[in-house]
């Protein structure tokens, strides 16, 4: 068994594919629409579908927003450098709502970005081998 995605409703799918791709990176691996029950779905990652866990955006037609929910919690990245990632997510227009540092209690280099629906993803510092 494995995870297969992490499904997000947005409310503008142009615009949250957009950041995932040019802010975070990401590819549009898939994208397909549903006529029938009008909502279209978008996959998006950094590697294909057979070989990681990738994000599902959908966008069910004519909702623009969403309540984010108390449960949900964050999205996690694993990045290289996450003091550059957010600079460079800065400079792209992107949203750091806590700069990075190491997590309280630990030693580990966090920060957190909003995408443009208001999900919070985790930025954690790859740890060295």
């Amino acid at each position: 068994m494995r995870i297969l995605h992490t499904m997000l409703r947005v409310g503008d799918l142009d615009r949250a594919i957009s950041f995932y791709q040019d802010v975070l990176g990401m590819r549009l691996l898939r994208r397909s629409d549903n006529e029938q029950y009008q909502y279209t779905l978008a996959f998006m990652g950094y590697d294909d579908m057979a070989h990681s866990t990738v994000l599902e955006l959908t966008y069910n037609w004519g909702v623009n927003s969403y309540d984010l929910g108390g449960a949900f919690g964050h999205i996690a990245i694993e990045v290289d450098n996450v003091y550059a990632a957010c600079e460079k997510i800065k400079s792209l227009g992107g949203v750091i709502s806590r700069e990075p540092g190491p997590v309280k209690g630990g030693t580990t280099e966090i920060a957190f970005v909003k995408d443009p629906d208001g999900y919070a993803i985790e930025l954690i510092q790859a740890k060295e081998d």
